[in-house]
């Protein structure tokens, strides 16, 4: 049996209405700091180059 869900913008569990309330105490100085920390570590993440060493045995 499947139950389709419907999107409400206004139903938000407990959870993220706690985490709203939480961002909401902050100050725009500390939410200013921590945009800019993700923005520097998005850009160096687009920076990143993976390279694969095979494993070799000695």
């Amino acid at each position: 049996m499947h139950i389709k869900k419907e999107h409400n913008p206004q139903h938000f569990s407990n959870a993220e209405i706690a985490l709203l309330k939480e961002g909401l105490k902050r100050s725009y100085k500390e939410r200013f700091e921590m945009a800019t920390r993700l923005y520097k570590i998005q850009e160096t993440l687009k920076k990143a180059k993976i390279v694969h060493k095979p494993f070799v045995q000695k």
